[in-house]
């Protein structure tokens, strides 16, 4: 039932809202939080940093992966042009020329390239058996 005044001539009602309702709401929520925020562990995440390998490759073979979605496939020598269904046979043959485990596969490309492309190649490697893949990063100036 609304408060009444008698203030003035007549009666009016006052028509403000009761805030205890709302206030003892609150102070539920701040204890609940109160008591379960100490029990909330923060999670870690372990990010790699660059050059926190072991031991750097002797020798890589660099895919790289130009504007028009053309793949070369350079080792030693001269870049030589390979598609995605010859380039598993490819990265083999360039790493039969190595001791085993030695050769690491690095996989460059261009920043207007899909990223989409660049995954449909480590897929491509990595279920050929390939094991050491790694993405060159360059940094900006």
């Amino acid at each position: 039932m609304p408060a009444v005044s008698s203030r003035g001539r007549g009666r009016r009602t006052i028509s403000e809202p009761n805030m205890v309702p709302f206030i003892d709401v609150m102070l539920v929520l701040l204890i609940i939080f109160m008591v379960t925020a100490p029990l909330i562990s923060p999670s870690v995440v372990d990010l790699p940093s660059v050059g926190s390998a072991a031991k750097q490759p002797d020798v890589f073979i660099q895919i790289i992966v130009g504007k028009d979605n053309t793949l070369e496939i350079k080792g030693q020598g001269a870049a030589s042009a390979v598609t995605l269904e010859n380039l598993a046979g490819s990265v083999r043959k360039a790493q039969a020329a190595h001791p085993p485990n030695t050769s690491a596969v690095v996989i460059s490309a261009d920043k207007s390239v899909q990223y989409e492309r660049v995954v449909k190649v480590m897929d491509t490697l990595q279920r050929a058996g390939i094991a050491r893949i790694g993405l060159s990063v360059q940094l900006a100036p």
